[in-house]
């Protein structure tokens, strides 16, 4: 095929269709009832909290572009106002099956497991209780707005839960309305001597206490989303936490994207609150059950009485060789590199990495990139302790992390109050990359330790989410990363990358490259890539390349992926796979045949134009035998065999269950992990391959679909 035909718009998915469809296979998990109860909930909580952010800064993106008339369309060719009809028909069906999921497979299934809901008339006790409940606890919290001419439609936060209330007037009077807020910092579920009621029946139920004058008609609970994007010119920026500070505060006022609403279509309310919010009816979701589900949901899985129906517990592991994981590592990484794999293995190494260097007094400098981590940070306390132990410590806080803005922006200035040298990294760019650096004296010399890896430095993250992670001493990894952390503290660019690949400083142009061999290698070359979201044009016209040369390619793609598989003449030999499972899949492993030579990059970005434009990644190679091949067979091997939680992406961009082989039993990736983990605890000898290897099949040249699926 021509390399013109290659872009033909026909060829791409549509990115948003793409996220939709993704949301789609967890709300496929939450559905499963081979899945535990309570990760069910988990997956529709993590399904309404996508959504969220999906519509706070997808969608609202979509609605800038059409108001301010931009017609820039993507790979696909599909103009704004294309987009935000489909988005809209898609969520739409999304949300009806959500609202059919929770009340006819879950809440059953909780009434069943002893946690009931109330709705309706309470009993005698029960009204007792929630009476009480309201006057002691909700009522002294509570701000109720009446709404006419001198009390104008207030300000609602995002996301933030809501009461509208209508009263009754004279027949053919103008309707008046108002509003409750419901207090975020309440419990959302109260519990009654019969069961458990949401916080906002409970308002809903004692309304009239509020409005003493007014006649109520009718409750109904609506929740706001809105633009929460940051609109910065960091070249005009005189200080950039500042800046980010008052822009934070700014966004709150951004306009609403999404109203969701506990009423149906014909409710005069959902007319008044659309109206009031400048929405048009395909921004309403009229939901039965109830919104904000994340928060809901925290309250049922905390409930004692289904605490059993959790998945069975796994303990991530800490590898016999490094011992207590502080000085051991050190140790061992002098020795040779270590990898890790979370949340199977522990994330805790990692920890007491920087922990240890914080005690250790020959540990000079320490030097690392912060873009999300948690409250309470280890890590954090660590680089303050540090600094304050007199170590020259280097902070890179990245103050544009989406949805981490606010807590970094703290982070920033307690690292500051505590000697810490913080950084905000290169103008225009998101420094995303995660690398920390130690620099120790060992004799008369000193002597440099990195930690690289493909996710964040967060502690609760790295219990659910799979990434990877390497620790190396070698002078060229460790000339890498000096190199990188004097490019975001003070713009010095190296001549040359000994070993890494940095966006937006080439990596585009080696993953390029990287491809363009396979391609040469023709029927011998094989690519194994996997990452959260593939969408950058010029790469997707790379693999279709590849595989009308007759490469071998096995995409594993938890998220958006734009290319199209097992089209004829175009990408028969591209399969497409997504694995959606009890933790959700981080890691970035690209391999490349190379003629024999096998090569394996570990990154911290995805294939996507913002990372190879707008961000600071690092992608790094695995040369260590015994690494390499453990991460090949192991890890790549497995997850392409998977047949147990898998879906195949199909041409027309719908994604289908893998099934095993008939008469085999199902190949689950992330079980065969957390079974290899516990066997290797003790002894690195205890590894074997869970799976028959898949990725030495270079020099078949069939189409990929007409080999085995798995």
């Amino acid at each position: 095929m021509p390399d013109a035909s290659l872009g033909d718009p026909r060829n791409f998915v549509n990115r948003e269709l793409s996220t939709l469809a993704f949301l789609e296979r967890i709300l496929e998990e939450a559905s499963d009832q081979r899945v535990s109860l309570l990760e069910r909930l988990r997956f529709l909580g993590i399904l309404s909290t996508s959504l969220d952010e999906f519509f706070m800064i997808r969608v609202a993106g979509l609605k800038q572009q059409l108001s301010g008339h931009v017609e820039e369309t993507g790979p696909d060719a599909m103009t704004p106002a294309e987009q935000l009809q489909a988005v809209s028909k898609r969520c739409h069906a999304l949300v009806e099956r959500q609202d059919r999921v929770l009340l006819e497979e879950m809440l059953p299934a909780l009434q069943r497991a002893g946690v009931r809901f109330l709705s309706g008339p309470l009993s005698p006790e029960s009204e007792a209780a929630a009476a009480a409940y309201f006057q002691r606890e909700v009522l002294p919290v509570l701000t109720p707005l009446a709404l006419d001419p001198a009390h104008p439609f207030p300000h609602l936060r995002n996301k933030s839960l809501n009461v509208a209330i209508r009263f009754a007037g004279k027949p053919g009077a103008r309707l008046r309305y108002g509003v409750v807020p419901v207090p975020s910092l309440l419990p959302r579920l109260v519990n009654l001597p019969d069961g458990a009621v949401p916080l906002e029946d409970i308002i809903a139920r004692h309304v009239a206490q509020l409005f003493p004058e007014m006649p109520v008609e009718g409750c109904w609970a609506f929740r706001v989303t809105r633009n929460w994007d940051l609109s910065i010119d960091e070249e005009e920026a005189e200080d950039l936490l500042v800046t980010i500070e008052r822009e934070v505060r700014r966004r709150d006022r951004g306009g609403a994207v999404r109203l969701q609403i506990n009423a149906s279509p014909d409710e005069p309310v959902s007319r008044f609150l659309a109206a009031e919010l400048n929405l048009g009816d395909g921004d309403v979701y009229w939901q039965r059950r109830p919104l904000a589900l994340s928060e809901f949901f925290a309250g049922v899985a905390a409930r004692p009485e289904i605490m059993q129906l959790h998945d069975e517990p796994f303990t991530p592991v800490v590898p016999s060789a490094l011992g207590d994981g502080g000085s051991d590592l050190i140790a061992a990484v002098r020795e040779r590199d270590v990898l890790l794999h979370h949340p199977y293995e522990s994330f805790e190494p990692v920890v007491s990495f920087i922990e240890t260097a914080a005690d250790d007094p020959d540990v000079l400098a320490i030097k690392m990139t912060l873009y999300r981590t948690e409250p309470g940070s280890p890590i954090v306390r660590a680089l303050q302790r540090a600094a304050e132990n007199g170590k020259q410590v280097t902070a890179l806080v990245e103050l544009k992390a989406r949805m981490d803005e606010e807590a970094n922006i703290l982070w920033a200035r307690e690292l500051e109050r505590s000697g810490v040298h913080v950084v905000y990294g290169l103008i225009g760019f998101k420094t995303h990359c995660k690398l920390a650096m130690l620099v120790r004296r060992e004799g008369t010399s000193l002597r440099r330790y990195v930690h690289l890896g493909t996710g964040n430095y967060n502690t609760n993250t790295a219990r659910s989410y799979s990434d990877l992670s390497l620790f190396t001493s070698q002078d060229d990894f460790t000339a890498d990363a000096t190199s990188l952390f004097n490019l975001l503290t003070g713009y010095s660019k190296p001549d040359r990358w000994r070993k890494f690949l940095v966006s937006p400083l080439g990596l585009k142009q080696s993953i390029l490259q990287l491809i363009e061999d396979e391609i040469r290698a023709g029927a011998e070359g094989r690519i194994v890539a996997k990452m959260n979201a593939l969408a950058d044009r010029d790469v997707v016209k790379a693999l279709y390349r590849a595989s009308n040369a007759g490469v071998q390619v096995d995409l594993l793609i938890r998220g958006i992926c734009c290319l199209r598989p097992s089209l004829p003449g175009l990408s028969e030999r591209i399969r497409v796979t997504s694995v959606v499972d009890r933790f959700l899949e981080h890691a970035r492993v690209w391999y490349f045949h190379g003629r024999g030579e096998k090569k394996l990059y570990l990154a911290s970005g995805d294939w996507m134009q913002r990372n190879f434009v707008r961000r600071v990644d690092v992608a790094f190679p695995i040369e260590a035998p015994e690494l390499k091949e453990r991460i090949l067979s192991e890890i790549l091997g497995t997850m392409v065999a998977d047949t147990a939680k898998a879906r195949v992406l199909r041409p027309d961009g719908t994604y289908e269950r893998i099934q095993p082989a008939a008469g085999g039993a199902p190949v689950r990736s992330q079980e065969q992990f957390m079974a290899l983990a516990r066997r290797a605890a003790f002894s690195d000898a205890s590894r074997s391959p869970t799976v028959e290897p898949l990725l030495a099949a270079a020099g078949k040249t069939e189409p990929r679909q007409k080999r085995r699926k798995a």
